[in-house]
């Protein structure tokens, strides 16, 4: 290797010291520029940056003009304007009007419950090959037998020392091993897939052309992330890479994907459009099939087609699955798509970096109306810039980026209710510091590298462990110091209680001063008729926009009909109705799966169902005394009922001998004379005649006629026996025994 391949300064996604040393001499050069252009000297290292998510997609104000619509700061902007008395700021210039009155922190320690059984990993472990030669340490990239363009790249970039996770993956990849990867999130995942299959295609056959890489992610904004990436690795290559998502042009990709990239990075469902739809797309000279994120892939539904894609590739390829986090599904992943591969565990699932400062908000019943104005408080004091807030919902992402623009903060939403140009315009701004905020859902949770995040704000509680591992993680990513602030309902304390103990981590409880959560919910009660008013803005915008699109549907019906009614008809592998209709039955299978087990309830639920047992008892204690013996007799029988299922299956059958209902036994009896008077008449049984004599009384005489009959006939039968035989006695009460059962029957 060349000499001149020194890599001096450390990566954006590194930490390091020297960076202050290298901002404060390019400080010096870029300082008049920046001053003149009105902008902050950034903190950040001024080398070429993996992510551009600007360069995909037409402006926003395009979108807008073209499609006859106004953004949201647009609105706001006019709300600001008409509004006829200024709203008070809370806080002064000083920061001292808010009060004396400031946040404070506490140690918050959760009720030690007994230990986590292991994970049983015996099972798996004869599935995955040994991983003896696999080294988690290298000093540079030089060491991994990488190509002069891709060093140089690396150079570019600012990459100096591989991560424990590319120093294991790439040799094994060069190698063409199948490869399940996991480790913490932040640890350069992407590079490690994209480095070793970019090595491998600069000595492809270049005279062919054809698909031979396939990378698969769940999200349309991590794809471009990734994308970006590929493209900045291979900048000083021939090998092309090419962009398949929903929400960006289809004709584009139509013709991308016909000029045979050797790269293709795509969401599931629209690469399945277009190997169903597009003509000359197929991949049957696919070499390398990645699976990136693969948790999330299977969490939001993409499971039937992660297993068609898995159908439709070669079986003689190279698979390489990566994840923060492994679940059962994704194991099942890993046996129905790799074939004998490596797993390489860079670091535990649930670990966090420890520069991550973890705190709750506490949210008391009383206090939840006021969430929002805790938010503000917070932002307003504490956390001022490089804030990523996750929302439950999409509509509370989108109140919320309303309310911080009145409230005079620079925030941007993402969210599925966006435009794709809409979302990458989000997500560039917030790169580029031109907004402190970001309201996202949990679209932005997983994958996407945005350097400097220093804070990431939980509004609305994450369900699970996998969810609150991802959201933090956007955050203290290689060695960089965050915080991370989760706000706690009643409702949410049991669940954050699992997640600190299965983390493992230590949380602290941040109080928020209590005067300025009042003078910001006074302020939110001041906004809500601007509020208002821009959502109705935005329903009138909406209908408008649909009724042109109809409009404009039936003209062009109308103009090219002939040619629209010529084109071949699209076909999908799942429709819309049939997705719902997966969602919903996988969401009541969760909710089954919960219940099924040892639950987690809320405080509220749990006093909900104390008064409701109070309420209980006090109804039965003012029942009359007969009534109340009946209901404890059936509660007795009940856990009777209740030990007899318990118990094994010789106790079942010997209660069903003794506990035969009367009308089964009367059920079977009449289908016994009916089946013997067929075979009677039918001829199969042939009765003598003293005994159909006898029958055909036995059902008109009354009882005592009967028994009479019966006495008579057994005092008769017991003279003959004593004339035949001296035992004739015990003979004859056995008989008469037995003939009564037998007549009773």
């Amino acid at each position: 290797m060349a000499p001149s391949f020194v890599f001096e300064p450390p990566s954006d996604e590194e930490y390091s010291d020297a960076e202050e040393e290298e901002q404060q001499e390019e400080q010096q050069e870029e300082e008049e520029d920046e001053q003149q252009e009105g902008v902050k000297p950034s903190r950040l290292r001024h080398s070429q940056s993996p992510w551009d998510f600007a360069a995909y997609s037409e402006t926003v104000a395009e979108e807008h003009a073209r499609r006859s619509t106004t953004s949201v700061d647009f609105k706001i902007s006019k709300a600001l304007q008409q509004r006829s008395v200024p709203i008070s700021d809370p806080v002064s210039d000083d920061g001292t009007s808010s009060g004396s009155e400031s946040d404070k922190q506490e140690d918050y320690k959760p009720e030690d419950d007994e230990g986590d059984d292991a994970t049983n990993v015996s099972d798996s472990k004869s599935f995955f090959s040994p991983s003896d030669g696999a080294s988690f340490n290298a000093n540079s990239f030089m060491e991994l037998n990488l190509s002069r363009p891709l060093l140089r790249a690396c150079e570019k970039l600012g990459y100096t020392k591989p991560t424990p996770i590319q120093a294991a993956c790439i040799p094994l990849a060069l190698t063409g091993r199948d490869i399940c990867g996991s480790a913490i999130t932040g640890s350069g995942k992407t590079a490690a897939f994209a480095l070793p299959t970019l090595e491998r295609l600069l000595f492809r056959p270049k005279r062919v052309p054809a698909i031979r890489v396939l990378v698969l992610t769940p999200a349309r904004e991590l794809a471009v992330q990734v994308h970006s990436m590929i493209e900045k690795l291979a900048q000083f290559t021939d090998i092309r890479c090419c962009l398949v998502v929903g929400g960006l042009s289809l004709k584009a990709q139509e013709a991308a994907l016909r000029s045979m990239p050797d790269i293709v990075v795509a969401t599931p469902g629209r690469i399945i459009d277009h190997l169903r739809n597009s003509m000359s797309v197929d991949l049957e000279d696919l070499a390398v099939l990645i699976l990136d994120e693969a948790d999330r892939l299977l969490e939001v539904g993409f499971s039937a087609e992660i297993r068609e894609l898995i159908r439709v590739c070669p079986k003689r390829r190279q698979t390489m699955l990566f994840s923060a986090t492994m679940t059962e599904e994704v194991d099942e992943l890993v046996q129905l798509s790799l074939t004998k591969p490596v797993r390489l565990s860079a670091d535990p699932s649930a670990k966090r970096p420890v520069t991550l400062t973890e705190e709750v908000v506490r949210i008391r019943r009383m206090r939840e109306v006021n969430q929002e104005a805790v938010l503000l408080a917070l932002c307003s004091k504490t956390f001022t810039s490089r804030v990523i807030i996750f929302s439950g919902t999409k509509q509370a992402a989108h109140r919320l980026k309303i309310l911080f623009g009145l409230a005079g903060f620079k925030a941007a939403e993402l969210h599925g209710n966006l435009t794709q140009v809409q979302r990458l315009d989000a997500l560039e701004l917030f790169r580029k510091q031109g907004v402190d905020y970001l309201i996202a859902t949990d679209v932005a949770a997983r994958g996407l590298d945005i350097i400097g995040v220093q804070t990431v704000i939980n509004y609305a509680c994450p369900r699970d462990l996998t969810s609150y591992v991802h959201r933090v993680g956007r955050t203290a990513r290689a060695g960089r110091e965050g915080y991370a602030v989760t706000f706690v309902t009643d409702n949410d304390r049991s669940l954050l209680k699992a997640i600190a103990k299965r983390a493992g981590s230590k949380l602290r409880s941040r109080i928020v001063a209590e005067q300025s959560i009042t003078k910001w919910s006074q302020i939110i009660e001041q906004m809500e008729d601007q509020v208002a008013t821009i959502f109705q803005e935005e329903r009138e915008e909406q209908a408008l926009r649909k009724a042109e699109m109809e409009a404009n549907k039936a003209e062009n019906m109308i103009a090219h009909k002939d040619e629209i009614y010529s084109r071949p008809k699209r076909t999908w592998f799942v429709t819309e109705k049939e997705k719902r209709i997966v969602m919903k039955a996988a969401k009541a299978s969760n909710e089954s799966e919960k219940h099924s087990g040892i639950e987690v309830i809320s405080a509220q639920q749990a006093e909900d169902l104390k008064l409701k047992e109070k309420r209980k008892r006090e109804r039965e204690k003012n029942l009359p005394r007969k009534k109340r013996r009946k209901l404890e007799a059936a509660r007795e029988m009940l856990d009777e009922e209740n030990q007899n299922e318990k118990s094994d299956g010789s106790g079942k059958s010997k209660k069903e001998k003794t506990g035969m209902p009367l009308v089964d036994v009367a059920y079977r009896r009449a289908k016994a004379v009916k089946a013997a008077k067929k075979a009677t008449d039918a001829g199969k049984i042939v009765r003598k005649p003293s005994k159909k004599s006898s029958s055909t009384p036995q059902r008109t005489q009354s009882r005592t006629d009967e028994m009479q009959d019966l006495f008579q006939s057994d005092m008769s039968q017991r003279k003959q026996n004593r004339k035949s035989n001296g035992a004739g006695k015990k003979k004859s009460k056995n008989s008469f025994k037995s003939k009564s059962r037998y007549k009773r029957r």
